[in-house]
């Protein structure tokens, strides 16, 4: 087993190797570097959920709640085209992630900064909300939706307190704390098996993020749209005890290490048939 980790390592390093080198066009679902993340000011709503003029969540002030209060950069995905919505907008006819990922621009444009971000978001309203994750940002696992509940439910039940958690129909994605891929091999190298159900959104990776800043009602993302199709079924939330400022309207996050136990024991039970 460990010598499986060993090669899957090797292969995730030459894929962030490469992908840098690419200038991250940022079609690759888990890894594709980015740079140039600025700073800057503009209008944040912090925690609270605003509504376009259909009722559905306001993409732009999304965009802006991330980039500007939580400091997390993003930029806009490709979406999806077509009478139906049920094609990517990409080249790409077979599209594994379908309007869910960067494309024009590539990864390595997301950004911090707010005009930037209003610019995006004027000329493509309806585009989804990408976070590029690591760095300063936070990376993410993702598992099958059922197994995350599971996950979540042995996490409350240890009384270990869970941050932001990202969910679509098929997949919930965890946020933690940034971790490096050597990290996250040190971690997975001490387990006897890691499913392949799990997937790592660290450096050079991207998550859709939803629009709205609270926690949707209901049990399953509904509608059309990429961006309908997410939702938080953790709300980010702010460290308690926190003094105000900037640096105090950053969601928290958890340790990997506090997590990836319950990750793993629940995508692996996941797999187990029912008796």
């Amino acid at each position: 087993m460990r010598e499986i980790l060993g090669r899957r390592l090797q292969r995730l390093r030459s894929s962030l190797q490469s992908a840098r080198s690419r200038a991250g066009s940022g079609l690759g679902f888990g890894f594709g570097s980015r740079s140039g993340s600025g700073s800057g000011s503009g209008s944040g709503s912090g925690f609270s959920s605003g509504s376009g003029p259909d009722g559905s969540p306001d993409l732009l002030e999304g965009a802006l709640r991330c980039a500007t209060t939580w400091q997390w950069p993003v930029l806009p995905g490709v979406g999806r085209s077509g009478a139906d919505g049920g094609r990517c907008a990409c080249p790409d006819p077979d599209c594994p992630v379908p309007g869910a990922h960067p494309f024009d621009p590539g990864l390595l444009a997301a950004t911090t900064d707010a005009r930037m971000v209003r610019w995006w978001w004027t000329n493509r309203p309806a585009a989804p909300v990408i976070l590029a994750t690591g760095g300063r940002a936070p990376c993410a696992v993702s598992l099958p939706a059922g197994a995350a509940a599971l996950a979540l439910a042995r996490l409350d039940a240890l009384g270990l307190r869970v941050g932001p958690v990202v969910a679509t129909p098929a997949r919930w994605a965890l946020l933690v704390e940034p971790y490096s891929l050597e990290r996250l091999g040190e971690l997975l190298y001490a387990k006897d098996h890691v499913p392949s159900t799990l997937r790592f959104h660290g450096e050079g990776g991207y998550l859709l993020v939803p629009a709205s800043g609270a926690a949707a009602s209901g049990s399953s993302a509904s509608g059309s749209t990429v961006g309908s199709r997410v939702r938080w079924e953790r709300a980010p939330r702010a460290a308690e005890g926190a003094d105000a400022g900037c640096g105090a309207r950053r969601p928290w996050l958890p340790d990997v290490a506090e997590v990836v136990d319950a990750l793993v024991e629940a995508a692996s039970l996941e797999r187990v048939p029912p008796a």
